[in-house]
C-alpha cells in the first residue's frame, strides 16, 4: 500500500507540474500577442458545469485533507499532491473556459487526461475496496460512507461528467458572423471609456488596497499593443491645471507671510504628505514585530511538545503572517501616495516654471538653465517625495531597533549597538560627502559634454562640410573622459559604502555581542536571532541616513534655483496700451538707455540711447536703415520692451503687436498651424495672407499643401520660406502694428518686390508698420526713416528730405547702393513687368534636402522597439567590457559572501543553543573569522562591479558618438537632435551608473533568494513544491503584467521629450509669442503635454505596486506556511537553530522576492536604454574619411577645375530625380553664380560637390580628380563653404574662427580687419578671447556672415562656396566685402548661390538651374543681351524696383 501511495503521490505530481507548464506557456503566449485575438467559439453551458464540479471536488478534497490532519495529526504525501493538483487543474480549467476554449473546441489535453486518470483510480479504488469489504447490502451502504471512502463516492458522478469533454464540441459552440463582427468591433475600439478614467477616484478601499482599479489596463495591454488613448487620465488633484493653482495659491500666502517655496510646497500637498506619514509610520512599526517575536518564537521551538504550545506557536505564526501582511500593504501604499505626491509637485513646478519663463526678458536666464530647471531641478524635488518621511523615520526606526535590543539583550549591548551604528553613520556621512562632491564634478563633467553635443549635432552639417568632425569627435571624446575619471573615482567610492552597508549588520553585532560576553549577559539562540533580525533592518537606516542628507541638500539647492527663477523680477517697464480711438499716435518713444545686459562689467555703453523724443503716427511705414551691428534689431526690440531700460522714461505702444524676427522662428506644426498661430480660421482673409506673402506657389508644390508637417526648427524649409511664413503669422494676426526686422533679406528679387507691394503696401496699407531693411530701394516708400548708427537714431525724417542733404547719414548709405547699380549694365528694355511670385518659374532661394522630398512624409515618431528587449541585447551588454571574464568571478564572490554571512548566523545560533557548548573565545573568533571574510568577498564583488561598469559604459558610448559621427548627413536632417541628445544624457547616464547594478542587484537578489529557499528546505522539505507553486504563480503575474507595464514605460520616455520640445520651442520664440499675446494658449499646451506624461508616470507607478502587492502576498503566505510547518513538525524532527534561522531569514523573504519579481520587470524597462544606445550605434555611415590607396597629392587641386559629367542625384530609391544629366565645366580660378527657383537643384549641386549626396550616375572631377574615389577628409578639407545660414559655436572669438587651433593671433587679425570685424572685436577688452554665446545670440546676424566669411579666408582654400554669404548686410559693407572677396580670391575658383543681383553680375559665369537640369548658362553679359532669358528677367525686376538710382 505504501508503493502505491508513493506512485499514485507521484503521478500526482507529475500531471502538477505538466498542467503549471502548459498555463504558463499558454499565458506566455498570450501576453506574447500584441494583436487583437480573433474568438469564434462561445463556451456551452457543459463548460460551467464541468468548472463547477472540478471546483466541488477541490473543495471536497480539501476538507477532507484538513480533517484529517486534525484528526490524525498527520497528511499523507498523496493526499497533498492531490488536492495540489485537483486545485491548480480547477484554476486552469477556469482560466481555459475564459481564453483557450474561444480559440479550440476543447479543454486543454492535459486536463482530460487529469480527468481520465483520476475517475479510473477513483474507480479502481472503489472496486477494489467493494470486492475485498462486501458481505450484504448493508455492509455495502457502510463501507460507502466511511470516512475515507465518501470524497472517492461523492466525487465519482462529477468525475463521470468531466470525462465527457473527452468528445469534441461538447463544452463550446461556433459562434455566428454577427456574434464575431460584434466582438471585432468591441475589441477594435477597446478603449477604458469615461467610466474606467475615474476608476482611481471611484475605487472602494479594496481595491484601492490591491490596486484592482487597474485590471482593465491590464486586459486591455494583454489583449493588444497598449496605446496612449488606452491609459485613463489622472486624478484632478494631479492635473497640472488643479496642482499649479493649488501652488500659485500657496505663494501668494507665503508672499504675504514672507514665507519660502518650499512651505509653499508642503502647504499644497499637506494633506496627502500627513496620510502618507501615518503610513510610513504604520509600515515602520510593522517592519518591527517581526524581530520583536523572533525570540519568543525560537523558545516556542526550544520548548516540550503539548497542545497549549501548539495553540501558542499557531497564534504566534499568525501574528507574523499579519505583520508581513500590514507592513506590505502599507509600504504599497505609501510608495504609490509618495509618487502621486511627486507627479502632483512635479507638474505644478513644471507649470509655473513655463509661466515664468514666457514672461523673462531682458537678458534673463538662458535657455539651458531654464531645460536644466525642467529636467534636473524639477525632478529632483519630485524624487524627494520619496525621502521626505526618512527625515522623521531615521530615529524612529533606531529607537525601536534599540528597544528591541533592550528586551533581548539589557542595557549595556544596547548602548554598544548604538555607539557602533552611530560610528558607522558617521564613518558613512564623510563618504557621502565625498560622493556628493563626485557626483558634482560627474555633473559638471556631464554639462560639457552634453553642450558640445547639443551645439555639435545642431551644425553637424557645417562640421562636415569644413571636415571638423573628427576634430570635434576627439573633443567629445576627451570630455568624456573627464567624465569618465570622475565616474570611476565615483563608483570605487560606491563600492567602499557598498561593502559599508553589508559589513554594517556584521560590525554592529560583532561588538554588540562582544559587550553582552564582556558584562556577562547570556546569549541564546533566541536572543541572537532577534538581535541579528534587528541588526538586519537597522542596515537600512545606517546606509539612508548619508543619501538623505545628501538628497536634502540637493533639494534645497533646486528648491532655490526654482525660486530664485520664479521670483526674478522683470525690470521691464514697458507699456502696451489700447489703442484710443480719437488719438493719431500708435507709438511714443521717449529719451532713454537700452542694454542686452544691464550688469555686464565690460559694457562701455548702452546698447541703444534715444537722446530725443519720437512719435510713430497710425498708419505709417517707418523704415530703419544703417550699417551692420549699428542697432537696428535692437530700436525695433526696444520698442517691443525685449531689451532692458537703463534709464529714461519707457516707450509707448498703443494697440495690438505683430513681430517678424530677424532670424525666423517656426513651431513644429502645419504650415496653416504656424499662420494661424491660435486663430480661428477665415479663409478669404487667409487666402488674401497666403497669396500677399508668396506662399502661394510652395503650397501648390508641397503634396500636402499647407497641412505638410514643418519638422524640427523648420528644418526642412529653406530660409525665404521661414521667413515668409512668419510673415504671413504675423499679418493674419491682423493687429494695429507690426514690427518686421529685415523680412526682405531671405528672398530674391521678385519675390521681395512682391512682399513689398503686395503685403506691405497692400494688405498693410492702412497699420502702422516699422521695418528694418538693408534693401535701400525699400526706403522711398516709407512715411519716416530712421538712420542708425553706433545704437543711436543719427537721423530721421522722409526719403526726399534726407537725401536732400549731400553730407548726411543716409546719403553715404544711398551712395553704396548707386554704386551697385551702377555695376549693373543698363538695358533698353527695362519695361519687364514682374508677374506674380507665385507663378514665376525662377525664386532664387535656398532648397533643402526635405524639399526634395516633400512627397514624402515630413515627420516621423521616434521609432520604438515593441515586444520584449532581446536577449541580443542583454548578452551584447553583460560580455562588452573583458568580453565577459570578469562576470563569473562577480557571481562567485556573492555566491560566498552569501555562504559566508549564512554560515555566521548558523554558528551563532547553534553555538548559543545549549548553555556551555562553546566557549566565548571561540564563539566569538569563528564568527568574526566568518562575517570578516564575507565582507571581504563583498568588496571583492564591489570593486569587480564597478570596473565591469565602467569599461561597459565606456564601450557603448564610444561605438554611439562614432556611429552618430560618421552617419550621413541625410541621417540628422531625418533624426531630430533632441533623439540623439536623450540617448547621449539621459540613456548613458542610466547605463554608467544604473542598469549594471540593478541587472547585478537582480542576480545577487536571486542567489538570496535560493540560498534562503535552500535553507528553509534543510528545515522543511515541504517548503519545496510550496516554494514551486508560488514560483510558478509569481511568474505568471510578472508575465501578465510585463506586457502592460512595457507598454507603459515605453510611454513614460517618449511622452517626456514633447514637454522638453515644447519648452525649448517656446523659450526660442518667447518674444513671438508675447507680441502675439499668446501666453495663455501656450500654457494650456504645455499643460495638456505635462498632463500627457503623469497619466503614463501615474500608471507606470501603479502597476508596479499592483505585481508587488500580489507578489508580496504570495510569499507571506509561504512564510506562514514554513511556520506552521515548524510548529506542527515534531521537536525531534527539526534542528531548533536552524529552524530559527529559517524565520529570521524569513522575514525578509517578501521583500527580497518582490524585489526579485520588482527588478525583473524593471531591468528591461531599463534596458530599453542600452537598446536605444545599440540602435544609433549600428547607423550606415559615410564614405570613408581617408582611402590610403587613393589619396590625392598634397597641392591637390591646383587649377580648381570642375567637371560636371551626366550628373544624376537621387536622394531615396523610391524619390525623385533631383538631377538630371547636369553636365557642365566650371573653368578654374572664375566665379561662377548659380541661380535657380526652389527645388531647382542649387543646394543639391553644392552638396554633390562635398559627396554629402551621392551620385546615382556620372561623376564629378576636380583637377582630373573623380572625387568619388578620394576619402571624405581628402576632399571637404580642400573645399570651402559660408552656409546660409552664419553658425558660431559656444566659446570665443578665437575659437571660432580657428577651431583647429592653427594659426596665430596676427593671422587672425588680418582676416578680420579684411572682414571689417576689428574694430567690433577691439571694443571689448577682452578681444580675441571676447564671449560667444550659444549660437552666435550676441552677435547681429550681419556679424556673424563675416565672422565665417573671415574663418574661409583664413583656411585659403583653392574651391570656394559662397551660399548667400552677404545676404544680411548692409550694401556698403558688402561692397567692400565683395572687394575683399575679389582680391582674397583671385586665384581660387568661386562659386555663389545669390540673391543679390550686383553679386550675381559680379561673376564670370552665371548657371541656371531648372528642375534638375542646366536651363542657361553662359558669361552674364550675354545673358542679358536676350530678353527672354530668365537671367534677364530677373535683373530687369531689380533695375525697375531700383529705378530711383542714377544708373
Amino acid at each position: 500500500m505504501t508503493i502505491l501511495n508513493v506512485f499514485l503521490g507521484t503521478t500526482n505530481v507529475t500531471f502538477f507540474y505538466v498542467i503549471l507548464i502548459w498555463v504558463l506557456f499558454d499565458s506566455l503566449r498570450l501576453t506574447k500577442s500584441n494583436n487583437l485575438l480573433h474568438f469564434k467559439h462561445t463556451p456551452t453551458i457543459f463548460a460551467y458545469i464541468t468548472v463547477f464540479f472540478s471546483a466541488v471536488i477541490s473543495i471536497f478534497n480539501v476538507a477532507f485533507v484538513f480533517y484529517d490532519y486534525v484528526t490524525n495529526g498527520i497528511i499523507g504525501f498523496s493526499f497533498v499532491s492531490l488536492v495540489l493538483t485537483w486545485v491548480l487543474a480547477t484554476f486552469v480549467s477556469f482560466y481555459s473556459m475564459k481564453n483557450t476554449l474561444k480559440e479550440s473546441k476543447r479543454f486543454p489535453f492535459v486536463l482530460i487526461l487529469w480527468w481520465l486518470f483520476v475517475t479510473f483510480v477513483d474507480i479502481i479504488s472503489l472496486a477494489f475496496k467493494l470486492v475485498k469489504n462486501y458481505d450484504s447490502m448493508m455492509n455495502l451502504w457502510i463501507l460507502l460512507l466511511e470516512e475515507e471512502n465518501i470524497v472517492d463516492v461523492v466525487s465519482l458522478p462529477m468525475l463521470l461528467v468531466l470525462c465527457f469533454n473527452a468528445f469534441p464540441n461538447v463544452c463550446v459552440r461556433e459562434q455566428s458572423e454577427m456574434e464575431q463582427r460584434l466582438l471585432q468591433k468591441k475589441f477594435d475600439s477597446s478603449t477604458l471609456g469615461d467610466e474606467s478614467e475615474e476608476a482611481f477616484v471611484k475605487a472602494g478601499l479594496w481595491s484601492k488596497l490591491t490596486f484592482r482599479w487597474l485590471n482593465p489596463i491590464f486586459e486591455i495591454g494583454r489583449i493588444q499593443k497598449l496605446e496612449h488613448v488606452h491609459v485613463p487620465s489622472v486624478p484632478q488633484s494631479e492635473t497640472a491645471a488643479s496642482a499649479s493653482s493649488m501652488l500659485e495659491e500657496s505663494i501668494r500666502k507665503q508672499k504675504l507671510q514672507g514665507g519660502s517655496l518650499t512651505k509653499a510646497i508642503v502647504h499644497s500637498v499637506w494633506k496627502s504628505l500627513a496620510l502618507n506619514a501615518v503610513l510610513a509610520g504604520v509600515n515602520t512599526i510593522a517592519s518591527y514585530i517581526g524581530p520583536l517575536l523572533i525570540s519568543n518564537f525560537v523558545n516556542f521551538l526550544l520548548s516540550n511538545d503539548d497542545n497549549s504550545n501548539i495553540k501558542y506557536g499557531m497564534i504566534l505564526a499568525f501574528i507574523f503572517f499579519l505583520s508581513k501582511t500590514v507592513e506590505s500593504l502599507s509600504q504599497r501604499q505609501w510608495y504609490f501616495g509618495a509618487q502621486r505626491i511627486g507627479i502632483q509637485v512635479r507638474a505644478a513646478l513644471m507649470a509655473l516654471v513655463y509661466s515664468k519663463s514666457l514672461t523673462i526678458k531682458c537678458g534673463g536666464p538662458t535657455h539651458g538653465k531654464i531645460i536644466n530647471l525642467i529636467n534636473v531641478d524639477v525632478e529632483r524635488i519630485g524624487d524627494f517625495c520619496w525621502y521626505v518621511h526618512g527625515v522623521w523615520l531615521l530615529p524612529v526606526q533606531i529607537i525601536l531597533a534599540l528597544a528591541i535590543l533592550y528586551i533581548n539583550l539589557g542595557y549595556t549591548p544596547s548602548i554598544a549597538a548604538l555607539v557602533v551604528t552611530i560610528l558607522v553613520m558617521v564613518c558613512n556621512t564623510p563618504l557621502a560627502n565625498m560622493q556628493e562632491g563626485l557626483h558634482s564634478k560627474i555633473m559638471e563633467a556631464k554639462d560639457s559634454r552634453i553642450k558640445m553635443t547639443s551645439e555639435t549635432m545642431k551644425n553637424i552639417r557645417i562640421l562636415k562640410l569644413h571636415s571638423w568632425e573628427s576634430t570635434f569627435l576627439q573633443k567629445l571624446f576627451q570630455l568624456r573622459d573627464t567624465e569618465r575619471k570622475w565616474l570611476h573615482k565615483y563608483l570605487y567610492l560606491c563600492s567602499a559604502v557598498a561593502t559599508l552597508f553589508w559589513a554594517s549588520p556584521t560590525l554592529v553585532s560583532v561588538f554588540t555581542f562582544g559587550a553582552c560576553i564582556l558584562v556577562k549577559t547570556e546569549l541564546t539562540a533566541a536572543t541572537v536571532l532577534s538581535a541579528l533580525a534587528t541588526f538586519r533592518i537597522l542596515q537600512e537606516p545606517i546606509y539612508n541616513l548619508p543619501e538623505l542628507i545628501s538628497m536634502i541638500t540637493q533639494t534645497k539647492v533646486s528648491v532655490d534655483r526654482i525660486q530664485d527663477f520664479i521670483t526674478e523680477e522683470d525690470q521691464n517697464q514697458f507699456m502696451n496700451k489700447h489703442a484710443s480711438k480719437t488719438s493719431t499716435i500708435a507709438i511714443e518713444v521717449k529719451p532713454g538707455e537700452y542694454a542686452w545686459e544691464e550688469n555686464d562689467q565690460y559694457l562701455k555703453k548702452p546698447t541703444i540711447h534715444i537722446a530725443e523724443k519720437l512719435l510713430i503716427k497710425k498708419g505709417q511705414k517707418v523704415a530703419v536703415c544703417g550699417p551692420v551691428g549699428s542697432g537696428k534689431s535692437s530700436l525695433l526690440c526696444s520698442m517691443l520692451g525685449e531689451i532692458s531700460l537703463v534709464s529714461g522714461a519707457a516707450t509707448k505702444v498703443y494697440g495690438t503687436r505683430s513681430y517678424v524676427p530677424q532670424s525666423p522662428w517656426i513651431q513644429s506644426g502645419t504650415i496653416r498651424d504656424n499662420i494661424l498661430f491660435g486663430k480661428q480660421m477665415n479663409k478669404d482673409f487667409y487666402e488674401k495672407v497666403v497669396d500677399g506673402c508668396a506662399l502661394l506657389q510652395d503650397i501648390n508644390l508641397w503634396s500636402d499643401g499647407d497641412l505638410t508637417m514643418v519638422e524640427e526648427r523648420g528644418i526642412n524649409l529653406s530660409g525665404g520660406q521661414k521667413q515668409r511664413i512668419q510673415l504671413a503669422r504675423a499679418v493674419y494676426n491682423d493687429s494695429d502694428i507690426y514690427f518686421l526686422d529685415d523680412p526682405f533679406s531671405a528672398v530674391d528679387a521678385h519675390t521681395g518686390s512682391h512682399l513689398f507691394k503686395e503685403c506691405l503696401m497692400k494688405l498693410l496699407y492702412d497699420k502702422t508698420v516699422v521695418y528694418a531693411t538693408h534693401q535701400m530701394e525699400f526706403l522711398e516708400a516709407a512715411d519716416l526713416i530712421l538712420v542708425m548708427k553706433d545704437g543711436k537714431i543719427v537721423e530721421s525724417g522722409r526719403y526726399k528730405d534726407l537725401i536732400a542733404c549731400p553730407y548726411s547719414e543716409f546719403v553715404q548709405q544711398m551712395a553704396a547702393h548707386e554704386e551697385t547699380i551702377c555695376q549693373i549694365p543698363c538695358r533698353k528694355d527695362d519695361s519687364v513687368c514682374c508677374r506674380p511670385c507665385q507663378k514665376n518659374p525662377i525664386e532664387i532661394a535656398e532648397e533643402n534636402i526635405q524639399e526634395i522630398m516633400m512627397d514624402w512624409k515630413r515627420t516621423r515618431e521616434e521609432e520604438a522597439m515593441t515586444g520584449r528587449v532581446k536577449w541580443s541585447v542583454y548578452s551584447t551588454f553583460v560580455t562588452l567590457a573583458y568580453r565577459g571574464a570578469l562576470v563569473p568571478v562577480i557571481l562567485l564572490c556573492q555566491v560566498l559572501f552569501q555562504v559566508m554571512q549564512m554560515g555566521s548566523n548558523y554558528w551563532m545560533s547553534w553555538a548559543t543553543e545549549e548553555k556551555g557548548r562553546v566557549d566565548n573565545g571561540r564563539l566569538m573568533g569563528i564568527f568574526a573569522l566568518l562575517s570578516g571574510g564575507s565582507s571581504v568577498f563583498i568588496l571583492g564583488r564591489t570593486v569587480l562591479m564597478a570596473t565591469v561598469a565602467v569599461e561597459t559604459a565606456q564601450r557603448l558610448f564610444h561605438g554611439m558618438i562614432t556611429s552618430v559621427f560618421r552617419a550621413p548627413v541625410s541621417f540628422f536632417d531625418t533624426t531630430p537632435s533632441s533623439r540623439i541628445l536623450s540617448r547621449s544624457s539621459t540613456d548613458q547616464s542610466t547605463v554608467d551608473t544604473d542598469i549594471p547594478y540593478r541587472l547585478a542587484g537582480l542576480v545577487f537578489a536571486l542567489i538570496q533568494l535560493l540560498s534562503i529557499i535552500v535553507l528553509m528546505s534543510q528545515a522543511a522539505w515541504q517548503v519545496i513544491l510550496l516554494f514551486f507553486v508560488v514560483l510558478a504563480i509569481s511568474v505568471w503575474y510578472q508575465a501578465y503584467y510585463i506586457t502592460t507595464a512595457r507598454e507603459l514605460a515605453r510611454m513614460v520616455g517618449i511622452r517626456k521629450a514633447p514637454i522638453l520640445h515644447h519648452f525649448s520651442e517656446s523659450i526660442a520664440g518667447a518674444s513671438t509669442i508675447r507680441c502675439f499675446n499668446q501666453e495663455k494658449i501656450f500654457l494650456t499646451k504645455v499643460m495638456a503635454l505635462i498632463d500627457d506624461y503623469s497619466r503614463v508616470a501615474f500608471h507606470n507607478f501603479a502597476t508596479m505596486e499592483w505585481l508587488s502587492v500580489r507578489i508580496n502576498f504570495l510569499f507571506n503566505l509561504v512564510f506562514y506556511f514554513v511556520l506552521i510547518i515548524l510548529v506542527s513538525l515534531p521537536r525531534s524532527a527539526i534542528d531548533p537553530s536552524l529552524a530559527g534561522l529559517v524565520a529570521t531569514y524569513g522575514l525578509n523573504l517578501n521583500v527580497l522576492q518582490a524585489w526579485v519579481i520588482w527588478n525583473l520587470c524593471n531591468v528591461e524597462n531599463k534596458m530599453i536604454s542600452v537598446e536605444r544606445i545599440l540602435q544609433f550605434s549600428n547607423i550606415p555611415s559615410e564614405a570613408p574619411l581617408i582611402i590610403e590607396d587613393c589619396r590625392p597629392e598634397p597641392e591637390w587641386p591646383k587649377e580648381g577645375i570642375i567637371e560636371f559629367l551626366n550628373l544624376h542625384i537621387q536622394y531615396d530609391p523610391t524619390g525623385p530625380m533631383v538631377l538630371k544629366g547636369v553636365t557642365c565645366i566650371f573653368p578654374g580660378q572664375k566665379k561662377i553664380a548659380v541661380v535657380g527657383r526652389t527645388g531647382s537643384g542649387k543646394s543639391t549641386l553644392v552638396q554633390a560637390l562635398f559627396r554629402v549626396v551621392e551620385p546615382l550616375e556620372g561623376c564629378i572631377l576636380i583637377d582630373g580628380v573623380n572625387i568619388s574615389k578620394i576619402g571624405l577628409q581628402d576632399l571637404r578639407s580642400k573645399l570651402g563653404i559660408i552656409p546660409q545660414d552664419p553658425t558660431l559655436f559656444l566659446g570665443t572669438v578665437r575659437t571660432n574662427l580657428d577651431p583647429l587651433e592653427q594659426h596665430t593671433d596676427q593671422e587672425l587679425w588680418e582676416v578680420l580687419s579684411k572682414c571689417h570685424l576689428a574694430e567690433i572685436v577691439q571694443q571689448d577688452p577682452r578681444l580675441l578671447d571676447a564671449p560667444v554665446a550659444e549660437n552666435g545670440e550676441n552677435w547681429s546676424v550681419g556679424q556673424r556672415q563675416l565672422v565665417c566669411l573671415a574663418r574661409l579666408l583664413l583656411k585659403k582654400r583653392k574651391i570656394l562656396v559662397l551660399d548667400e554669404a552677404t545676404a544680411s548686410i548692409d550694401t556698403a559693407t558688402d561692397n567692400l566685402i565683395q572687394k575683399t572677396i575679389r582680391e582674397e580670391t583671385s586665384g581660387c575658383t568661386v562659386i555663389t548661390v545669390a540673391h543679390r543681383i550686383p553679386t550675381v553680375i559680379d561673376n564670370d559665369l552665371v548657371l541656371v538651374l531648372n528642375e534638375g537640369t542646366i536651363a542657361e548658362y553662359d558669361k552674364p553679359s550675354q545673358l542679358l543681351q536676350d530678353s527672354s532669358s530668365s537671367f534677364s528677367k530677373l535683373v530687369s525686376e531689380f533695375l525697375r524696383r531700383s529705378s530711383q538710382s542714377n544708373c
